[in-house]
């Protein structure tokens, strides 16, 4: 069965993708910038799958006690119950 249609296993798709976007952001800051450098006063338009990729990095970055306390429950949510 894939990863999308089992709520449980796309949730365990998005907390991996979540992490693993923010970790990479914390490795490399400019990675989902596209190489591009602002001109004072401006901001970047993060578009396409790298802007997608760089708001996971942000969400796992702002939200990092709340993404921890799922990847724990999923976590014994997978070894425990399913």
């Amino acid at each position: 069965m894939s990863a999308i249609f089992d709520f449980s296993s796309l949730l365990t798709v998005l907390l991996l993708l979540i992490c693993t976007c923010a970790y990479l952001r914390d490795l490399r800051p400019a990675i989902f910038d596209g190489g591009q450098t602002p001109e004072p006063g401006q901001r970047l338009k993060r578009t396409g799958i790298s802007g997608f990729f760089w708001k996971m990095s942000r969400i796992g970055e702002r939200m990092s006690p709340y993404v921890g306390a799922s990847c724990a429950i999923m976590a014994i949510h997978l070894l425990f119950f399913k």
